[in-house]
């Protein structure tokens, strides 16, 4: 697990350093927004980020807001400000936690677990012995991977992202002109889901007559 540290006091970066270590978290640190900004453009394999409020080139707040928030990273914020003015703002953003300095490194630890493994949850939707990895977007079998053309993956991400829910053959249609500039009929929709449910070879994709197709949770 990669965990990203937007933090510039030396003294907690090299006590969450040896803290992580020890439970086997791989620590990235940044010591400012500028910083944090040039590695995320060129890294995006961070399963949570710890971000200070107040950092020497500007607001924490802003950094999430303008871009870890379209990152989908679960973010903590750290930060010595402990008014409830602060703290409410932090959640109302979105991010997953908060807490203040001073603070005790296995509380921290803690939380930063308790994150990763909820966050773990929400990327795994698993119906009958079918799993989708959501961030990866890998499709399981009884764990073991289910190879899928680039067109047939679309199609499983966007009914796996509307789990539940039926995806009208027109949007479908609509989803497909967008990845692939080119118009296709009912007819070809029929055929990607005969291709897909044959691969997947468990009867999980439901067709609503006349509207469009759904998978269901358990």
């Amino acid at each position: 697990m990669n965990v990203l540290l937007v933090e510039d006091n030396i003294s907690i970066i090299k006590g969450l350093a040896y803290s992580f270590e020890k439970n086997n978290l791989h620590l990235i640190t940044k010591t400012n927004i500028k910083e944090t900004k040039e590695y995320l453009e060129n890294n995006k394999n961070i399963d949570l980020i710890i971000l200070d409020i107040t950092l020497p080139d500007g607001n924490g707040f802003d950094l999430y807001e303008n871009i870890l928030k379209d990152l989908k990273i679960p973010t903590i914020f750290l930060t010595a400000k402990d008014e409830e003015d602060d703290i409410v703002k932090g959640l109302e953003v979105g991010a997953e936690d908060y807490i203040t300095k001073p603070f005790s490194t296995r509380e921290l630890q803690a939380r930063v677990n308790k994150v990763l493994l909820r966050s773990k949850k929400k990327s795994l939707i698993k119906v009958k012995d079918i799993t989708f990895n959501l961030d990866k977007a890998i499709l399981y079998k009884k764990e073991k991977p289910i190879e899928l053309t680039a067109m047939e993956l679309n199609l499983v991400n966007l009914l796996f992202n509307n789990l539940g829910k039926v995806v009208n053959r027109n949007v479908i249609l609509d989803k497909i002109w967008e990845w692939t500039g080119n118009y296709v009929d009912d007819h070809t929709i029929t055929v990607y889901l005969k291709r897909i449910r044959q691969k997947i070879g468990t009867d999980i994709i439901q067709t609503v007559k006349g509207i469009g197709y759904r998978i269901d949770e358990e």
